[in-house]
């Protein structure tokens, strides 16, 4: 499949992403740098400058919520691909609401407890929807330690065990390769 065939096909896709920080961002840039048509993208944080490590964003951009400041980013890079701007913490009484229409969900959360509560949501509400989950990224190195774990519609990419923490940092480069596994696996499930 050639690169125009694969942006015709993707135009007219769309993508959920839960979260906007350093999955999230990532995730998002990488989707529509490939022509994914729709992005529909929800986080109600907003930038502060120890974000800059790992997430999409530019300095100029501290202090900004991070779904439109993403949404202006997409935009510089992809003004074809439609984002769509959520500014609310999403609980699961609106999950269904806000990404029912998608062809597939990123969840790209920090806490574990709200990573759970998408996971359930999406299996009891979306089960036809596909989620890609984010588990396992902290630190540096242990590049073979990454892997895609997949049941059903749920895909896990990361190790599944490296917890973010004091000592154990996110940084730019582990999360970067985590939010480009669950791109990859988008445009996996999406050109199939």
């Amino acid at each position: 499949m050639t690169f125009a065939e694969i942006k015709e096909k993707l135009s007219n896709k769309t993508v959920g992403i839960a979260g906007c920080g350093g999955l999230g961002s990532n995730a998002a840039v990488a989707l529509a740098r490939v022509g994914v048509g729709k992005l529909i993208v929800a986080d109600f944080d907003v930038i502060i400058e120890s974000n800059l490590n790992r997430q999409y964003f530019f300095f100029d951009q501290i202090g900004q919520k991070k779904c439109f400041a993403l949404k202006d980013n997409i935009f510089r890079i992809n003004p074809s691909c439609s984002v769509v701007a959520h500014d609310n913490e999403l609980g699961s009484s609106c999950i269904s609401t806000v990404f029912g229409k998608c062809d597939i969900v990123i969840e790209a959360f920090d806490r574990a407890e709200v990573k759970r509560m998408i996971v359930e949501t999406m299996l009891a509400e979306l089960p036809n929807i596909p989620l890609i989950v984010g588990s396992g990224l902290a630190g540096w190195g242990k590049n073979n330690d990454l892997k895609t774990i997949k049941n059903g519609n749920l895909y896990i990419c990361g190790d599944g065990f490296l917890e973010v923490s004091e000592q154990l940092p996110p940084l730019a480069p582990r999360v970067g390769i985590v939010a480009n596994m669950q791109a990859n696996i988008a445009l996996e499930i999406l050109l199939s």
